[in-house]
């Protein structure tokens, strides 16, 4: 044991690193999210290089071009906020291209060398924390005969880019329902998988500044009350209570329900894939799917670049790119991708304790347990795309609408910048059940920017489903076939 610092910002040890190596985390991208190195005020400088050397020394199988640098995430150097707030936006242009400019494809040397399993009884197309939750949720039901699939590392989708919010706040009682029993779940997290997700439930606090969008607010609380979510409409005084400093510019109203929080998304994708691998369910990393082999209405084998698995049952679960895996078996998913760009500032002492959204805006931020301020911010010009890479219009637009609720924090320097993908349907509502004309193809994705936060319940009832062959509506109500037949029931409490 080793309690030598390779990195100084986020104290991470030697140890620490051996430790994730230890657990399968054998490249820079994956050991950073287990460790957090590479997160503080440097952003790596000062410790990539002492990590990757670690990498080479304790994991000799790897090749060296597996040791891969750091993704790129701007700006080069911190920066305050109020001058990034200077930078000038044409809100007219859309937005294009971003840093990096290319996320789609990882080494090739990180790719295992052996075969992916020749059968297994269900394959999941997608590593992320939808796929990984059915996983783990079939398990406890006594199905241990799965392969996930992950075409790159844990939390390299959408589960490691979000900012952790979870809320009961929907304008539906269907997301009203599957919210609360989420964070039900997510309470016994730790206790049930030995891994600290650090849920914090200081709320959710949603403003207004147009009257239709008060209205929509004053309408969904009368919902959650009616659905034992208390919140309630509260004025600007009452705001700002809870929040100090914050301005309320412009805003007529808010709505605050104190149960809603945050959670920290690696952890919770950890939790889940090591809850798998425990009992006996087999997750293949950088493992892309290339085809599929169908007959007679059934999806036979998957196909992968390193070998065909046959099985009796598909779940695509791959977010944003479900759409382009599905058309892999000649399947059309109205899924679109839109990015949506996030950034974490220095840490701060504890200030804020709920999540706050400007609702018409797409604006929302919240504190860390380690007290940065992560938020990000819609863009109504953003085209549909898998774009991913960051963009100076983005952290400027944001800073801008930031300092207007909370000058205080103008001074305060952004670290680090990302983007990840909202994978959005029609009516604002996932795709989850049986797929028309492949009855052994299940659909798990179109949940925009809300699926990390209805994964625990979601993955629940579908492995339950799936097991007992018991009927549930939730597989109905939000099926394929609903885009055809028009019975589209549309959700309006999207943030961005």
């Amino acid at each position: 044991m080793s309690k030598a610092l390779v990195c100084t910002c986020e104290d991470v040890t030697v140890t620490d690193v051996e430790h994730a190596i230890e657990r399968g985390y054998h490249d820079v991208e994956s050991v950073k999210r287990y460790t957090g190195f590479g997160t503080g005020i440097c952003q790596g400088k000062s410790c990539h290089a002492a990590v990757a050397a670690l990498l080479k020394q304790k994991a000799p199988a790897l090749k060296p071009e597996g040791v891969v640098p750091f993704t790129p995430r701007p700006p080069l150097y911190p920066t305050e906020l109020r001058l990034l707030a200077s930078a000038p936006v044409d809100e007219a242009v859309p937005p294009v291209g971003g840093v990096p400019q290319e996320l789609e494809h990882f080494p090739s040397a990180l790719r295992p060398e052996g075969p992916v399993p020749q059968k297994a009884k269900v394959v999941i197309i997608g590593g992320g924390i939808m796929g990984l939750s059915l996983a783990y949720n079939l398990a406890l039901r006594g199905e241990t005969d799965v392969v996930v699939l992950e075409r790159g590392y844990l939390c390299a989708g959408a589960s490691g880019r979000n900012g952790g919010g979870v809320r009961m706040q929907w304008g539906t009682p269907a997301l009203i329902e599957l919210a609360k029993r989420s964070i039900d779940l997510m309470k016994g997290f730790a206790r049930e998988l030995g891994v600290n997700v650090w849920l914090r439930q200081g709320g959710y606090l949603f403003l207004a500044k147009r009257k239709d969008t008060a209205y929509r607010l004053d309408r969904n609380a009368a919902l959650h009350n009616k659905y034992g979510v208390p919140t309630r409409i509260i004025t600007a005084d009452e705001a700002r209570q809870i929040v100090p400093d914050l301005t309320m510019k412009d805003c007529v109203t808010a709505a605050y329900n104190p149960e809603d929080g945050v959670i920290f998304p690696w952890a919770f994708l950890w939790g889940y894939a090591q809850g798998c691998v425990k009992r006996g369910v087999k997750v293949e990393t950088y493992t892309n799917v290339t085809g599929f082999e169908t007959s007679n209405g059934q999806v036979r084998k998957v196909k992968t670049d390193r070998g065909d698995i046959a099985c009796d049952t598909v779940v695509i679960a791959s977010g944003a790119w479900s759409p382009a895996v599905a058309k892999l078996a000649d399947v059309a998913l109205p899924n679109e991708p839109h990015r949506h760009e996030i950034l974490s500032t220095e840490p701060l002492k504890p200030f804020l304790s709920p999540l706050v959204s400007v609702l018409d805006t797409g604006l929302y931020f919240s504190q860390s347990m380690r007290g940065e301020i992560v938020g990000g911010m819609g863009d109504p010009k953003e085209p549909a795309g898998p774009n991913m890479g960051s963009t100076l219009r983005f952290v400027s637009r944001f800073a801008r609408a930031l300092t207007e609720q909370l000058p205080h924090v103008g001074q305060v320097k952004v670290l680090r910048q990302w983007g990840g993908l909202y994978d959005v349907t029609p009516d604002n509502n996932p795709i989850l059940g049986r797929t028309p004309g492949l009855d052994n193809l299940l659909q798990m994705s179109g949940f925009v920017g809300h699926g990390f936060m209805m994964a625990p319940a979601v993955a629940e009832r579908m492995a339950q489903w799936m097991t007992s062959g018991a009927s549930d509506e939730l597989f109905t109500r939000f099926n394929l076939r609903r885009f055809e037949e028009g019975t589209l029931e549309r959700e309006d409490m999207i943030i961005g």
